[in-house]
């Protein structure tokens, strides 16, 4: 029982240094406090949010087999580790990288949350968003325009938009229409959305390797499928072979989608139910109301 041991010393000194502490220390637990919120607010916007779920339920595991005096498992775990140390910081490599690089940068406070709470309302991911996209895509399956479009959601796709080219414009359908036309020079590769905007064009997306995909599906499916397997984004695709609406979540492919189904998994995907645009009907009803009360007045 080790941990338990640790826990009761710890306990201990807690109560022996109660009456001493300083200013100090408490500058020194508001420091720790504020690095340890500031790397869960970084995991949580990367895929190592999942992996630290991971670590999670195998910590409460080894607490639980420590428990039982399994002894046999305890050192596996800890021949183990050391590799698992090593193994975590390879595989999370381009996130810790980019990390060190947010800490030259000027935003620095507000690329951990603290600017979150003042975003302002256009600059999200609303009803409007929703239609112009779902009316992009039906145009351009109307005329076999093959189209990728990810949605960001709560994991950031920095990674991805360093492949491609920035746009950061307004979602429209007139936008996404002309970036996928065909023969120019941003039609190849992904669009990424970030909120109501347009962020990055071009962009390279990680191929799935689930073999219980169609044979007959191409690489941009493959593509939207892959980039949701590894983030919580959204995918649309728009097929250039048959000009069928497809979306990619959570490393599933639904395919043969309409306009109305399309927009019913963009709001359920982005955590909506419509009441923005139930919202933007009763404010068009009144309008024509106002003016229909105006023309008769006259």
């Amino acid at each position: 029982m080790q941990w338990i041991n640790f826990v009761s010393e710890y306990l201990k000194n807690v109560k022996v240094y109660s009456n001493t502490i300083s200013l100090s220390d408490i500058l020194e637990i508001l420091i720790i406090a504020f690095l340890v919120y500031y790397m869960l607010a970084w995991m949580k916007t990367t895929r190592s949010w999942r992996m630290l779920k991971g670590l999670v339920v195998i910590f409460l595991f080894f607490l639980v087999v420590d428990m039982m005096e399994m002894n046999n498992i305890i050192w596996i775990f800890q021949n183990v580790l050391g590799f698992a140390v090593t193994a975590v910081i390879v595989v999370m490599q381009p996130e810790l990288r980019h990390a060190l690089e947010q800490l030259g940068e000027k935003n620095f406070l507000p690329s951990i949350g603290f600017s979150s709470s003042s975003r302002k309302e256009e600059d999200t991911f609303s009803e409007k968003t929703v239609s112009e996209i779902a009316k992009a895509c039906v145009e351009m399956g109307k005329v076999k325009t093959g189209a990728l479009i990810v949605i960001e959601k709560k994991e950031s796709l920095q990674a991805y938009e360093r492949t491609g080219i920035q746009v950061d414009g307004i979602v429209t359908s007139q936008l996404l229409i002309n970036i996928f036309e065909h023969n120019t020079p941003l039609h190849d590769g992904a669009v990424l959305v970030r909120g109501n905007r347009v962020t990055y064009a071009t962009c390279y997306l990680p191929l799935s390797d689930n073999l219980g995909l169609s044979k007959e599906l191409g690489t941009r499916h493959r593509a939207g499928v892959g980039v949701s397997e590894v983030t919580d984004s959204l995918t649309v695709i728009v097929s250039e072979e048959t000009g069928g609406i497809s979306v990619a979540y959570e490393g599933k492919l639904q395919r043969n989608l309409n306009a109305e189904t399309l927009k019913e998994k963009m709001r359920q995907a982005m955590n909506m139910n419509g009441e923005e645009d139930a919202k933007g009907r009763y404010r068009r009803k009144g309008k024509n109301r106002a003016k229909g009360k105006k023309k008769a007045a006259e």
